[in-house]
Protein backbone atom coordinates (compact mmCIF):
# COMPACT_ATOMS: atom_id res chain seq x y z
CA UNK A 1 0.00 0.00 0.00
CA UNK A 2 2.70 2.60 0.81
CA UNK A 3 4.95 1.43 -1.93
CA UNK A 4 2.43 1.73 -4.92
CA UNK A 5 1.69 5.61 -4.61
CA UNK A 6 5.61 5.92 -4.64
CA UNK A 7 5.96 4.33 -8.37
CA UNK A 8 3.67 6.36 -9.48
CA UNK A 9 5.08 9.84 -8.19
CA UNK A 10 8.28 8.57 -9.58
CA UNK A 11 5.97 7.88 -12.67
CA UNK A 12 5.36 10.94 -12.49
CA UNK A 13 8.56 12.44 -12.42
CA UNK A 14 9.91 10.83 -15.19
CA UNK A 15 6.92 11.55 -17.50
CA UNK A 16 7.36 15.24 -16.64
CA UNK A 17 11.10 15.41 -17.08
CA UNK A 18 10.80 13.36 -20.35
CA UNK A 19 8.46 16.58 -21.33
CA UNK A 20 11.27 18.96 -20.37
CA UNK A 21 13.22 16.82 -22.83
CA UNK A 22 11.13 16.94 -25.73
CA UNK A 23 10.42 20.76 -25.63
CA UNK A 24 13.87 21.95 -25.00
CA UNK A 25 15.06 19.68 -27.81
CA UNK A 26 11.87 21.03 -29.86
CA UNK A 27 12.99 24.82 -29.16
CA UNK A 28 16.37 23.64 -30.09
CA UNK A 29 15.17 22.72 -33.53
CA UNK A 30 13.27 25.32 -33.86
CA UNK A 31 16.43 27.74 -32.70
CA UNK A 32 18.21 25.91 -35.33
CA UNK A 33 16.76 27.19 -38.52
CA UNK A 34 17.20 30.89 -37.28
CA UNK A 35 21.25 29.90 -36.65
CA UNK A 36 21.27 28.28 -39.99
CA UNK A 37 19.33 31.39 -41.50
CA UNK A 38 22.27 33.87 -39.62
CA UNK A 39 25.11 32.23 -40.59
CA UNK A 40 24.10 31.91 -44.17
CA UNK A 41 23.67 35.19 -44.67
CA UNK A 42 26.83 36.50 -42.50
CA UNK A 43 29.31 33.82 -45.47
CA UNK A 44 27.30 35.35 -48.28
CA UNK A 45 28.05 38.52 -47.04
CA UNK A 46 32.12 37.88 -46.38
CA UNK A 47 31.81 36.41 -49.92
CA UNK A 48 30.61 39.17 -51.11
CA UNK A 49 33.45 41.31 -49.70
CA UNK A 50 35.83 39.21 -50.72
CA UNK A 51 35.12 38.99 -54.55
CA UNK A 52 34.63 42.94 -54.31
CA UNK A 53 38.19 43.42 -52.89
CA UNK A 54 38.99 40.80 -55.62
CA UNK A 55 37.71 42.61 -57.95
CA UNK A 56 39.61 46.00 -56.80
CA UNK A 57 42.41 44.60 -56.60
CA UNK A 58 42.45 42.91 -60.21
CA UNK A 59 41.19 46.42 -61.08
CA UNK A 60 44.18 48.50 -59.30
CA UNK A 61 46.92 45.81 -60.96
CA UNK A 62 45.94 46.45 -64.58
CA UNK A 63 45.81 49.83 -64.56
CA UNK A 64 49.50 50.13 -64.19
CA UNK A 65 49.83 47.72 -66.95
CA UNK A 66 48.09 50.47 -68.84
CA UNK A 67 50.04 53.28 -68.33
CA UNK A 68 53.46 51.11 -69.03
CA UNK A 69 52.35 50.29 -71.87
CA UNK A 70 51.17 53.77 -73.27
CA UNK A 71 54.57 54.79 -72.21
CA UNK A 72 56.28 52.20 -74.08
CA UNK A 73 54.38 53.21 -76.89
CA UNK A 74 55.17 56.50 -76.41
CA UNK A 75 59.04 55.68 -75.80
CA UNK A 76 58.74 54.03 -79.69
CA UNK A 77 57.14 56.44 -81.12
CA UNK A 78 60.29 58.63 -80.06
CA UNK A 79 62.62 55.83 -81.51
CA UNK A 80 60.79 56.03 -84.56
CA UNK A 81 61.41 59.88 -84.90
CA UNK A 82 65.07 59.56 -84.81
CA UNK A 83 65.98 57.97 -88.03
CA UNK A 84 69.71 57.34 -89.00
CA UNK A 85 71.01 58.53 -92.05
CA UNK A 86 73.83 56.99 -94.09
CA UNK A 87 74.96 58.73 -97.63
CA UNK A 88 71.81 60.42 -97.68
CA UNK A 89 69.67 56.97 -97.04
CA UNK A 90 67.64 56.17 -94.04
CA UNK A 91 68.54 53.19 -92.39
CA UNK A 92 66.70 50.83 -89.84
CA UNK A 93 69.16 51.88 -87.03
CA UNK A 94 72.95 53.42 -85.70
CA UNK A 95 75.78 51.67 -87.59
CA UNK A 96 77.17 48.40 -85.56
CA UNK A 97 80.70 47.62 -86.66
CA UNK A 98 81.72 43.70 -87.47
CA UNK A 99 85.01 41.40 -86.75
CA UNK A 100 87.77 44.26 -86.69
CA UNK A 101 86.32 47.12 -88.36
CA UNK A 102 86.23 50.58 -86.61
CA UNK A 103 83.74 53.69 -87.42
CA UNK A 104 85.83 56.99 -86.68
CA UNK A 105 84.22 60.41 -86.96
CA UNK A 106 87.23 62.58 -88.75
CA UNK A 107 88.41 65.60 -87.61
CA UNK A 108 88.40 68.74 -89.49
CA UNK A 109 91.34 69.08 -92.26
CA UNK A 110 93.71 72.21 -92.58
CA UNK A 111 92.15 74.65 -94.62
CA UNK A 112 95.34 76.88 -94.97
CA UNK A 113 99.43 76.40 -95.77
CA UNK A 114 102.20 77.09 -93.46
CA UNK A 115 102.03 80.67 -95.26
CA UNK A 116 98.38 81.06 -94.96
CA UNK A 117 96.98 80.13 -98.41
CA UNK A 118 93.67 78.90 -98.04
CA UNK A 119 93.34 75.47 -99.74
CA UNK A 120 90.59 74.53 -102.05
CA UNK A 121 88.31 71.58 -100.90
CA UNK A 122 89.71 69.43 -103.64
CA UNK A 123 93.36 70.54 -102.77
CA UNK A 124 92.32 69.27 -98.55
CA UNK A 125 94.46 66.52 -97.62
CA UNK A 126 92.19 63.81 -96.76
CA UNK A 127 91.74 63.85 -92.53
CA UNK A 128 93.52 60.77 -90.90
CA UNK A 129 92.91 61.48 -87.33
CA UNK A 130 89.42 60.85 -85.69
CA UNK A 131 87.28 59.93 -82.64
CA UNK A 132 86.02 56.50 -82.21
CA UNK A 133 82.07 56.10 -82.25
CA UNK A 134 81.96 52.42 -82.52
CA UNK A 135 84.26 49.65 -82.55
CA UNK A 136 83.89 45.63 -83.25
CA UNK A 137 84.63 42.94 -80.90
CA UNK A 138 87.14 41.93 -83.05
CA UNK A 139 88.76 39.59 -85.45
CA UNK A 140 89.13 35.37 -85.41
CA UNK A 141 92.43 33.98 -86.27
CA UNK A 142 91.64 31.91 -89.37
CA UNK A 143 93.68 28.84 -88.24
CA UNK A 144 93.43 28.63 -84.09
CA UNK A 145 89.76 30.50 -83.93
CA UNK A 146 91.05 32.73 -80.95
CA UNK A 147 90.07 36.40 -81.28
CA UNK A 148 92.00 39.31 -81.73
CA UNK A 149 90.14 41.84 -79.94
CA UNK A 150 90.24 45.44 -81.07
CA UNK A 151 92.80 48.17 -79.58
CA UNK A 152 90.69 50.93 -79.39
CA UNK A 153 87.03 51.26 -78.18
CA UNK A 154 84.74 54.05 -78.55
CA UNK A 155 86.06 57.44 -77.04
CA UNK A 156 89.24 57.06 -78.19
CA UNK A 157 91.15 59.49 -80.46
CA UNK A 158 93.25 57.53 -83.64
CA UNK A 159 95.52 58.36 -85.94
CA UNK A 160 95.27 55.95 -89.43
CA UNK A 161 96.93 55.81 -92.38
CA UNK A 162 96.14 58.57 -95.59
CA UNK A 163 94.61 55.79 -98.06
CA UNK A 164 92.89 53.87 -95.17
CA UNK A 165 89.09 53.37 -94.51
CA UNK A 166 86.45 54.16 -96.52
CA UNK A 167 84.78 57.83 -96.58
CA UNK A 168 80.80 58.18 -95.64
CA UNK A 169 78.45 60.22 -94.49
CA UNK A 170 76.62 59.50 -91.42
CA UNK A 171 73.55 61.38 -89.56
CA UNK A 172 75.24 64.51 -91.72
CA UNK A 173 78.67 63.74 -90.12
CA UNK A 174 81.89 63.10 -92.60
CA UNK A 175 82.78 59.02 -91.01
CA UNK A 176 85.53 56.65 -92.16
CA UNK A 177 85.25 52.99 -91.10
CA UNK A 178 89.04 51.61 -91.09
CA UNK A 179 90.54 48.28 -89.77
CA UNK A 180 92.33 47.87 -86.34
CA UNK A 181 94.87 46.98 -88.81
CA UNK A 182 94.82 50.68 -90.47
CA UNK A 183 95.02 52.39 -86.79
CA UNK A 184 98.67 53.72 -86.22
CA UNK A 185 98.44 55.38 -83.06
CA UNK A 186 95.53 55.83 -80.04
CA UNK A 187 95.17 58.51 -77.16
CA UNK A 188 93.03 59.67 -74.73
CA UNK A 189 92.13 63.92 -74.71
CA UNK A 190 91.68 66.29 -77.27
CA UNK A 191 95.25 66.60 -78.98
CA UNK A 192 98.11 64.11 -79.22
CA UNK A 193 100.74 64.70 -76.88
CA UNK A 194 103.70 62.55 -75.61
CA UNK A 195 102.52 61.62 -72.52
CA UNK A 196 99.15 60.32 -73.93
CA UNK A 197 99.88 58.38 -77.30
CA UNK A 198 100.53 55.02 -77.53
CA UNK A 199 101.74 52.92 -80.70
CA UNK A 200 98.83 50.34 -81.81
CA UNK A 201 100.17 46.91 -81.89
CA UNK A 202 103.43 46.39 -83.80
CA UNK A 203 103.95 50.19 -84.27
CA UNK A 204 107.02 51.92 -83.13
CA UNK A 205 107.38 56.18 -82.41
CA UNK A 206 110.70 57.16 -84.20
CA UNK A 207 111.86 60.68 -83.34
CA UNK A 208 113.19 61.49 -86.20
CA UNK A 209 117.06 63.10 -86.97
CA UNK A 210 117.55 66.55 -88.89
CA UNK A 211 119.27 66.45 -91.78
CA UNK A 212 122.81 67.51 -92.25
CA UNK A 213 122.52 70.11 -94.75
CA UNK A 214 125.93 69.96 -95.55
CA UNK A 215 128.20 67.57 -97.02
CA UNK A 216 131.20 65.99 -95.86
CA UNK A 217 133.09 68.50 -98.56
CA UNK A 218 131.53 71.56 -96.77
CA UNK A 219 129.05 72.20 -99.39
CA UNK A 220 126.16 73.49 -98.24
CA UNK A 221 122.96 72.38 -99.14
CA UNK A 222 119.59 74.17 -99.56
CA UNK A 223 116.83 72.81 -97.28
CA UNK A 224 114.47 72.99 -99.85
CA UNK A 225 116.47 70.47 -101.77
CA UNK A 226 116.40 68.52 -98.80
CA UNK A 227 112.49 69.05 -98.18
CA UNK A 228 111.15 66.20 -100.12
CA UNK A 229 114.06 63.62 -98.83
CA UNK A 230 111.90 61.18 -96.46
CA UNK A 231 114.45 60.33 -92.97
CA UNK A 232 115.20 56.52 -91.91
CA UNK A 233 116.67 57.02 -89.16
CA UNK A 234 115.99 58.13 -85.47
CA UNK A 235 115.55 57.40 -81.88
CA UNK A 236 112.70 54.68 -80.61
CA UNK A 237 110.87 56.98 -77.87
CA UNK A 238 107.91 54.33 -77.31
CA UNK A 239 107.07 51.45 -78.64
CA UNK A 240 103.63 49.47 -79.19
CA UNK A 241 102.51 46.01 -76.96
CA UNK A 242 103.56 44.06 -79.99
CA UNK A 243 101.67 41.80 -82.66
CA UNK A 244 98.88 39.47 -81.45
CA UNK A 245 100.39 35.81 -82.50
CA UNK A 246 97.45 32.98 -82.94
CA UNK A 247 97.50 32.08 -79.53
CA UNK A 248 96.38 35.48 -78.15
CA UNK A 249 99.55 36.86 -77.01
CA UNK A 250 101.37 39.71 -77.84
CA UNK A 251 105.15 39.24 -79.31
CA UNK A 252 108.36 41.19 -77.88
CA UNK A 253 109.47 44.45 -79.77
CA UNK A 254 112.79 43.59 -81.37
CA UNK A 255 113.97 47.51 -79.89
CA UNK A 256 113.94 49.12 -76.66
CA UNK A 257 112.98 52.82 -75.83
CA UNK A 258 116.10 54.86 -76.51
CA UNK A 259 117.74 52.46 -79.28
CA UNK A 260 118.77 53.97 -82.30
CA UNK A 261 116.90 52.44 -85.39
CA UNK A 262 116.79 52.78 -88.80
CA UNK A 263 114.17 51.19 -90.95
CA UNK A 264 113.36 50.63 -94.72
CA UNK A 265 112.74 54.01 -96.84
CA UNK A 266 109.35 54.93 -97.20
CA UNK A 267 108.22 52.93 -94.39
CA UNK A 268 107.38 55.39 -91.98
CA UNK A 269 104.32 57.33 -91.16
CA UNK A 270 105.43 60.66 -90.62
CA UNK A 271 103.47 62.51 -87.57
CA UNK A 272 104.71 65.82 -85.88
CA UNK A 273 103.88 66.07 -81.90
CA UNK A 274 104.51 69.19 -80.04
CA UNK A 275 106.11 70.20 -83.16
CA UNK A 276 108.59 67.61 -83.55
CA UNK A 277 108.61 65.80 -86.31
CA UNK A 278 108.33 61.91 -85.76
CA UNK A 279 107.84 58.47 -87.80
CA UNK A 280 105.60 55.78 -87.08
CA UNK A 281 107.19 52.39 -88.57
CA UNK A 282 106.28 48.62 -88.21
CA UNK A 283 108.59 46.70 -85.94
CA UNK A 284 109.17 44.11 -89.20
CA UNK A 285 110.34 47.39 -91.13
CA UNK A 286 112.97 48.35 -88.66
CA UNK A 287 116.05 47.06 -90.16
CA UNK A 288 118.69 47.33 -87.23
CA UNK A 289 119.41 48.79 -84.26
CA UNK A 290 122.52 51.11 -83.59
CA UNK A 291 121.96 50.98 -79.83
CA UNK A 292 121.81 53.26 -77.47
CA UNK A 293 122.79 56.95 -78.32
CA UNK A 294 125.74 58.19 -76.22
Amino acid sequence: LISAPQNRNSASIDSLSDNKQNTSSDQHLKMAPSRVSKYTALCIALAGITSSSAFTSTSTHRQPAIRTSLSMSTVEGTTLKKQCMLDGKKIRGPITPLGNFVLVRTKDTLDATDGGILLPDQSKERATEGEVIAAGPGKLHPHTGVRITNPVTAGDSVLFGKFDGHDMNYNEESVTMIRDDDILLHYKGVRMTMKNVNPCRDYILVELTKQKTETSSGIVVAESVMKDYLPCEGICVKVGEGRMTSTGEFSDSPVAVGDRVKFRDYAGNGVKIEGVEHSLVRMVDVLCALGAEE
